[in-house]
């Protein structure tokens, strides 16, 4: 790994100007990802109306998003990794505002999934390349700090993001949650431009596993068109697409003399096991922000301002608590938060079956959302310092390419199956007596993920450093 701007790899302190400029881009980058990822939750019941939408181009609307960002990731990490982690960060940011602009312009809802689908192409750009510089930049001492100030700062983009839509949906208009986005990237690339120093790998390969990189995204695709299209004539050819291009996936990456994903990587079992744990945990965290936005509006009568407010409490234990998670982590190790945020969570999903037609926010939103909160912040950073420390300095681009596509995978898959699960379709989703039957049964399954989550880090996470 090389630091081509002359600090020397790993050379960074967090308390100087240039670790302050590398956590500010990182962030920026990443949180307006996240920011659009649950920005848009808030808006998808007027963007259906406006639209004149169905669930299905609703789910589509969400999933275009996951499914490009979540397929292309790992080819991001490894262009990160060969021609600059800054490089394809700035190409990424650049990209994915491009791609925001058309989704504020959208006519209909066939271009605001197109427009969504490109908007994930750049946030596989991104997203590794903000983790990777990190990664790259800092000192081994200070790498779990900054992670840690990353992913607090970086979630409480994910955590407002309702708060932010509900405003300018109510107040503005729908077309600005994709159009905050210019801006924001254009403060992100000077940042990034002027003061983040590059590094790259210098061992990394010079072609591209493009085979790898297009079967992923046919398996992911057709999982995710077979789930939300279930029943529908084209559902079966989608699942028979999906097997084969994940057989050939498996094939081309153990062949390859350029894989896009070194399969050796998952002989690490922490690696392994902390990417199992992050696919069930956000794949119930994807499902209970979809589920409990709509629920909010359609059942409670909650306005979309009024939903986005009543998720605040994730934002204020995301702000005042993710930091001090990392370090919790990095003093006892990360097998005990790792273990008991995700069991935190399931508790606050529970808390949150109150929500109904007749709901207080005191007594069935705030006490759920607070708890849910409280666990989210004790696990974000050591999961994300574990996947990397798990790996080599060399493998950081894959590492964070994996664990994101990882993430994004499980929201993808939770968002695109749990609708189906729960026996909600077509335009049921507007109604107020289907989806509350709906909204339980989702809360329930997404409780037992997370339980699931933390079981699986109580019995195979330790320490990596050790």
């Amino acid at each position: 790994m090389t630091d081509v701007a002359g600090s020397g790899p790993g050379g960074v302190r967090l308390g100087t100007p240039t670790g302050r400029a590398v956590v500010a881009a990182a962030v920026l980058g990443s949180g307006m990802t996240m920011l659009d990822g649950t920005v848009v939750n808030v808006a998808l019941r007027t963007i259906g109306e406006d639209l004149d939408a169905s669930l299905a181009q609703l789910q589509w609307i969400s999933n275009g998003y996951l499914l490009s960002l979540a397929s292309f990731i790992l080819l991001g990490g490894s262009l990160g990794d060969r021609y600059g982690r800054r490089r394809m960060f700035v190409v990424g940011t650049v990209w994915f505002a491009l791609a925001s602009l058309l989704c504020g312009l959208a006519p209909t809802a066939e271009v605001l999934i197109a427009a969504r689908v490109l908007q994930g192409g750049g946030a596989a750009l991104l997203t590794p390349g903000s983790l990777a510089m990190i990664q790259g930049a800092f000192v081994r001492a200070d790498r779990a700090a900054a992670i840690g100030a990353w992913s607090g700062l970086g979630s409480i983009a994910a955590a407002i993001g309702p708060f932010v839509g509900g405003g300018l949906v109510e107040y503005v208009s729908w077309r600005w949650i994709f159009l905050i986005n210019l801006p924001i990237a254009a403060v992100t690339v000077v940042i990034a431009q002027r003061a983040v120093p590059e590094t790259l790998d210098p061992q990394a390969p010079r072609r591209f596993d493009l085979v790898g990189a297009t079967m992923a995204a046919l398996f992911l695709g057709g999982i995710t068109y077979a789930l939300i299209e279930w029943g529908g004539s084209g559902a079966p050819w989608a699942v028979v697409i999906a097997v084969l291009a994940g057989a050939t996936y498996v094939v081309d990456e153990r062949r390859s003399d350029h894989p896009m994903l070194p399969l050796g990587i998952f002989a690490n079992r922490i690696f392994s096991a902390a990417n199992a744990m992050t696919l069930v945990v956000y794949a119930a965290l994807g499902a209970v922000l979809f589920f409990l936005v709509l629920q909010l509006q359609t059942v409670s009568g909650y306005t979309a301002l009024e939903a986005g407010v009543a998720t605040l409490p994730i934002t204020v234990c995301m702000l005042f608590l993710a930091k001090r998670g990392g370090r919790l982590g990095t003093r006892i190790g990360p097998r005990i938060p790792m273990t008991f945020g995700p069991l935190t969570m399931a508790v606050g999903t529970l808390l949150l079956l109150g929500v109904g037609g007749d709901v207080s926010y005191w007594r069935d939103v705030l006490p759920g959302l607070t708890v849910f909160g409280l666990g989210l912040a004790l696990m974000v950073a050591p999961l994300t310092a574990t996947v990397l420390a798990a790996a080599a300095d060399e493998h950081a681009g894959i590492a964070s390419g994996v664990n994101n596509a990882v993430a994004r995978a499980g929201s993808l898959l939770a968002v695109a199956a749990l609708p189906v699960a729960v026996g909600l379709g077509g335009e049921e989703y507007a109604d107020p007596v289907a989806l509350d039957a709906a909204y339980s049964s989702a809360m329930l399954i997404c409780a037992v993920l997370l339980a699931l989550g933390g079981l699986i880090s109580w019995v195979t996470i330790r320490d990596p450093e050790r």
